[in-house]
């Protein structure tokens, strides 16, 4: 008997062809998405976008800058649009750390004015130029990789500042030099200055000496926002996967003809559809926000003082992951069709929106198809409202966008529904 039981199940899963091929390719296909993103060393990894600010001006500081926009992990940004929106103008401190605040770069560096005299931070004394990096600590690799590009550039591009603070170290800490030793390593250091003398500046490796200050722009006055994010990434693929299982109940629905009777009534599909819409909605606002209460009382989430921005962009991602749920279950015949896509979906769709793994540590390549996703763009609105603590206004973006996808996969949900109309 328990043999017929298992012939049974077997029998139907034959039956049903579509299932019976997903149930087997989608562990391929996922394998291979997430091989694609994180297991191919092809792919690349990000440049990360910095902001600098030369208050310096020397020939110095724009040596040791020009060497940072050769690094092919940096993508330094030194101007900005003007209010005329024409002109371009540099960044001033004020201005790099507001686009910091506003999510604009990750990092921005500010050369403070004396670092030409004075760039390398050596010996005991310690008495370089402190440069400023202005970090958004949100996303916790950038400011590590810039610390380590300074580095390497303070040695490869300014050697003769750090050979010059050796001297005065030795000179301060050891013997006196002699007249003429003072000539000759005068004499190297002028070679170490001109790039077309054996021993003058170039690329290379090497460990620098400057002395960097680290301000986190936004974390500093925030309890724990972390956790909020952790909250927004997670919430919105688990309000996929209840929305899928929820709309699953199309199926069904008209497995059992409950739909026909349904529909021999005077509600027509997109009554019904609306009505499900409506029901799915919701039930995944509130999931949403019984996730995040619980998160204020156990976890230190700052809901109260963020509710109108929690509303705004917690209702439309809402909207959109119960239009997306249509759309699947419209799609699917059988169960077993709408589980195997649901999971092939959703999980593609988590991995690459943010869900599942920060952003800011996939490569540029996969960030930008990663905003296919409803996942990015809700991420993006909650970190607005979250960690930004932007007004509900600035909040348009992310609400167009879901909204706009929320009526492309309603309509979509509707023609692919279009099968079950009663004629």
């Amino acid at each position: 008997m328990i043999l017929a039981v298992a012939r049974t199940h077997l029998a139907r899963l034959k039956r049903d062809r579509a299932g019976f091929t997903l149930a087997f390719v989608v562990p391929i296909a996922f394998f291979s998405v997430f091989a694609l993103i994180f297991g191919n060393p092809r792919s690349g990894t990000r440049r990360v976008p910095l902001i600098v600010v030369d208050e310096d001006g020397s020939e110095i500081s724009g040596r040791f800058l020009a060497a940072l926009g050769r690094e092919a992990g940096l993508k330094t940004l030194a101007d900005r649009a003007a209010p005329d929106g024409v002109r371009r103008l540099p960044y001033d401190r004020k201005a790099a750390e507001t686009a910091v605040r506003e999510g604009e770069a990750s990092v921005a560096l500010v050369v403070p004015q004396g670092f030409g005299e004075n760039p390398i931070s050596f010996g005991p004394a310690a008495s370089g130029s402190r440069l400023l990096l202005l970090a958004d600590s949100s996303d916790r690799v950038a400011p590590e990789i810039v610390k380590g590009v300074l580095a390497r550039t303070a040695m490869t591009a300014i050697p003769e500042a750090l050979a010059a603070a050796g001297i005065a170290q030795m000179d301060r800490w050891g013997a006196s030099l002699t007249d003429s030793q003072r000539a000759r390593l005068q004499e190297e250091l002028r070679a170490l200055r001109d790039p077309a003398r054996p021993g003058g500046p170039r690329d290379g490796g090497g460990a620098g000496l400057v002395a960097v200050e680290t301000k986190d722009v936004l974390g500093q006055s925030k309890k724990n926002p972390a956790t909020a994010l952790l909250a927004a990434g997670l919430g919105v693929m688990f309000l996929l996967f209840s929305a899928s299982g929820a709309g699953g109940a199309l199926i069904e629905e008209a497995e059992s003809g409950t739909l026909d009777r349904i529909l021999g009534t005077r509600v027509t599909m997109t009554q019904l559809l609306t009505g499900k819409l409506l029901y799915l909605s919701a039930v995944a606002l509130t999931q949403l926000l019984v996730m995040f209460v619980w998160g204020q009382a156990f976890f230190g989430v700052e809901l109260a003082r963020h509710l109108p921005g929690f509303f705004v962009i917690g209702a439309v991602t809402a909207v959109a992951c119960s239009c997306f749920g249509l759309v699947l279950a419209a799609a699917s015949k059988t169960r077993i069709q709408l589980v195997a896509i649901s999971n092939l979906s959703i999980l593609v769709m988590s991995a690459l929106g943010g869900s599942m793994v920060p952003r800011y540590l996939l490569s540029e390549s996969i960030q930008r198809l990663g905003l296919l996703t409803l996942n990015a763009w809700a991420i993006d609105g909650f970190m607005k409202v979250f960690w930004r603590d932007e007004p509900v206004w600035k909040l348009w973006p992310q609400v167009v966008v879901l909204m706009a996808a929320s009526a492309v996969l309603f309509a979509l949900a509707r023609r692919l529904a279009g099968r079950w109309d009663v004629a």
